[in-house]
């Protein structure tokens, strides 16, 4: 159990921390939200005891082992795979104790089949594949990878080890979708205690069963998955802004009389009276509208359809083909998300389209007046450090009024303060902005959008929504951010097998297609015997078995749900002495397991039923 029991902490002067509490039960998984810059990195940091409190206590179990991803692993000689198992420490000594005493070497022996260390090296390729590398991959060096795919190897690494406390800090910002969703699985059914920071509502939605909320330096902890919290939150916010619609006119009442009374005699003791009763009132504060983060894209005039229509194409680099037989036509009206793994050509095909790269044979039209926006992760990295995003937009746009620029800047959410702030000192949300204004200043008829939502918040990637949604331009879209790619995109695209075609189902087929090929399939024995039809009194008895399995799972989840939100009440944990919390924490753990093993034995009768009824 993590108990954060009313902490105080500040940077230069700026508190993010004062008197916040929250309690975060064993094996529960929590999502961290708040404001860009309210401090969600500083609480790890200090539940990692890197930054000293000013006040307060953070306590955890003391056995308790602490993990998360820092930095990317070094560009070493060691292989994929062996860095992912070096992570396992124990397993790792054990394996190097190379004692001749038979004591020890039973004892080691043992040790190693308690932590189930021979199956090590099978689960540190599963994690490896589910975040993208295939098995020839994962015998390379680190050092022949990127850093943006050793942070994948980190990743591995931690979720490999498993923690007791599993902090994670934006892990989808590098990962795609296919690896976003491995993620969002894996996490479910994550052992132990999670937090994560993220802005990706479906990881929210789908891999936490709560969401901790940092706002106003305090922390205030919800049950359920964010939809659930965003509702709870608009409730709570509701009812706090009548009571201060009904407190301010009160007060404005009072203060009505002061006014008119306060100079005549008679009415004097009455006046100050009342004067009195305004300044004891302790005021509530009316909940804030969040501020609007806005993306402004400018309106390109109306080309004749197509823009791009591209047939029998064939593209790559130098001799390579990438990809083939492209047969693909783009109207102004289009929204179409990109699908495919990493490596299958998504990243070409954006590069064909925007005109970077040429095409090897085929035939490509194009409107005349076609202007393409781009925007990649890349690109923000590429930013001029040392100059302000008004400089920016003066290097493009030399001619135009100063007034004219801040205004444009504006139009994406960049006030005035951070107009004038050197890029090096903005944020990662705010430099994505600026490239993002730079990518569509020239009102572009066709935008490439490639990862967009990194580093942008909740509130920020609700406002791309509404401008893509309102844009007039078409648009071309790679993300692992399932709600913007469902909210966004009504045309599907597949980038597989060395060329592009349209995906008919919808987002959630695809999400399932994923998941379900990471299930590991027996190979069928060469010309095994037919086996004989299940009887129909068979098929009915597996039936009956498969609805009892079900109602079970239904019965464990009602169970785990309960024991959930006993859990989460503060109240719970206030008298250590009694020992209650650890007996409700028994029985969650429990339920887990009990749960574990009801949905196994659950797919273990689907499987029996659906190999009857096929036969």
């Amino acid at each position: 159990m993590l108990r954060i029991s009313d902490i105080s902490y500040s940077i230069a002067g700026r508190p993010l921390f004062e008197g916040a509490s929250a309690v975060i039960p064993d094996g529960h998984k929590v999502g961290l939200i708040g404001a860009n810059g309210t401090g969600k990195t500083t609480l790890f940091k200090l539940i990692r005891r890197e930054l000293v409190l000013e006040g307060g206590s953070i306590s955890l179990p003391s056995k308790a082992r602490i993990g998360g991803v820092a930095q990317e692993v070094p560009a070493s000689s060691t292989s994929l795979l062996d860095t992912v198992l070096a992570a396992d420490t124990e397993r790792a000594e054990l394996m190097a104790d190379d004692s001749t005493d038979p004591a020890r070497i039973a004892e080691i022996q043992t040790r190693l089949a308690d932590i189930d260390a021979w199956s090590a090296e099978a689960r540190a390729a599963t994690i490896l594949k589910g975040l993208g590398f295939d098995d020839a991959e994962q015998l390379k060096p680190c050092s022949d990878f990127s850093g943006g795919w050793r942070m994948r190897v980190a990743l591995a690494a931690v979720l490999f080890s498993q923690p007791d406390l599993l902090l994670l800090d934006e892990p989808t910002n590098y990962l795609d979708l296919e690896g976003a969703l491995w993620l969002e699985a894996y996490l479910a059914k994550y052992p132990h205690t999670v937090i994560i920071i993220s802005h990706d509502r479906g990881l929210l939605n789908r891999a936490v069963g709560a969401i901790l909320h940092l706002e106003e330096r305090q922390l205030t902890y919800y049950s359920g998955p964010y939809d659930q919290f965003a509702r709870q939150r608009a409730e709570r916010r509701a009812v706090q802004a009548a009571m201060a619609k009904k407190q301010q006119a009160r007060r404005d009442h009072m203060q009505s009389f002061v006014d008119r009374f306060k100079a005549k005699a008679s009415k004097a003791k009455q006046a100050q009276s009342r004067l009195k009763m305004i300044e004891k009132m302790d005021m509530i504060s009316a909940p804030e509208d969040a501020a609007k983060r806005v993306f402004t894209f400018p309106e390109p005039e109306e080309l004749s359809p197509p823009i791009i229509n591209i047939e029998g194409g064939t593209t790559g680099y130098g001799d390579t083909i990438v990809l083939s037989k492209l047969n693909l036509r783009i109207d102004q009206d289009d929204r179409i998300a990109l699908l495919g793994k990493n490596g299958q050509g998504k990243s070409t095909l954006s590069k064909l389209l925007s005109d970077r790269l040429p095409l090897m044979s085929g035939k490509a039209t194009r409107s005349t007046k076609l202007r393409i926006g781009y925007f990649a992760q890349h690109q923000v990295d590429e930013l001029h450090i040392d100059e302000t995003p008004l400089q920016h937009l003066q290097t493009m746009r030399p001619g135009v009024m100063q007034s004219k620029l801040r205004a444009t800047l504006a139009g994406f959410g960049l006030g005035p303060d951070q107009a004038d702030t050197a890029v090096g000192r903005l944020s990662g949300g705010q430099k994505a902005r600026l490239s993002l204004l730079l990518a569509t200043i020239d009102a572009p008829h066709l935008l490439i959008l490639d990862e967009p939502t990194n580093h942008l918040d909740i509130e920020s990637r609700e406002a791309l929504v509404e401008a893509l949604t309102a844009y007039t331009g078409a648009v071309i879209l790679v993300s692992h951010d399932m709600h913007l790619l469902g909210l966004v995109a009504d045309r599907l695209w597949l980038v597989s097998d060395g060329t592009v075609r349209p995906y008919e189902e919808d987002l959630e087929a695809y999400r399932k297609m994923l998941l379900s090929a990471e299930k590991p399939v027996k190979p069928a024995k060469l010309e095994a015997p037919k086996p004989k039809r299940a009887s129909r009194e068979k098929v009915l008895e597996l039936r009956a078995e498969a609805r009892k399995s079900e109602a079970r799972v239904d019965k464990l989840n009602e169970m785990r749900d309960k024991l959930a939100k006993k859990l989460a009440d503060p109240a719970l944990y206030e008298d250590t002495k009694s020992g209650e919390a650890e007996v409700w924490q028994k029985k969650y753990a429990e339920v887990m397991n009990a749960l574990d093993r009801a949905e196994a034995m659950w797919m273990a009768s689907l499987e029996k039923l659906e190999s009857a009824e096929t036969v």
